[in-house]
């Protein structure tokens, strides 16, 4: 591949182009979060060594659980068991409809 550097009106020499030539051949295969160095900007993270795993897992975590469950089980469940009980419904009253009727067959020998 033939690299060719023209000066453009955004660029102040042909080496800035050069330079964003070379930045993004440097950039292929990262990861999606290192694709830019920003600056001026100050992260904290903890590791992941020094967490509690399990932190609060009884204490909070199973009631709220339950909390969310007993919240929506009302908004989900009625429409879903209206649901299956009209599909069973319609599945039964198709296969009732496919059966021959045995009195119109009565007279035939």
């Amino acid at each position: 591949m033939i690299w060719q550097l023209h000066p453009r009106e955004d660029f102040k020499s042909s080496k800035d182009v050069y330079t964003l030539a070379i930045s993004s051949l440097v950039n292929m295969g990262r990861h999606f979060g290192d694709l830019a160095r920003v600056r001026h900007v100050i992260t904290y993270s903890l590791s992941p060594f020094e967490q509690k795993a399990f932190a609060n897992y009884f204490s909070k975590g199973i009631p709220n659980v339950w909390r969310r469950f007993t919240a929506s089980f009302f908004k989900v469940a009625p429409p879903m068991i209206l649901t299956y009980l009209i599909y069973s419904w319609g599945s039964m009253a198709h296969e009732q409809g496919k059966r021959k009727n045995p009195a119109d067959y009565a007279n035939d020998k």
